[in-house]
């Protein structure tokens, strides 16, 4: 779990830094390999803490078709994982300053 400084954020932005880290991991799958590719895949993100920190938690679980070989779906799902995170830090610079970068 990251601890993430944010300003006290409404439920409604709660909700929405969630759908945002989800569709980030998502995206970040469907990149790398094709929906045909995919077996099973989860995708959690839970948010915590206080009014001046929040926790957020994604965790991803991938699984990919027997047929692909050559690739490490724990990375992809690491990877995943960091692309969520980066997409809810760049939410969170956006309500901090009201601004998109």
């Amino acid at each position: 779990m990251d601890e993430l400084g944010a300003s006290s954020l409404g439920s409604e932005q709660i909700e929405r830094l969630c759908e945002v880290a989800e569709e980030a991991a998502r995206n970040y799958i469907i990149s790398r390999v094709s929906w045909r590719e995919i077996s099973d895949l989860n995708i959690a993100v839970e948010t915590g803490g206080s009014e001046k920190n929040l926790l957020v938690d994604v965790d991803v679980e991938v699984r990919l078709s027997p047929l692909i070989k050559d690739f490490d779906a724990k990375k992809l799902a690491e990877e995943a994982v960091n692309a969520a995170f980066k997409s809810v830090e760049k939410f969170l610079r956006e309500d901090q300053w009201g601004s998109k970068e």
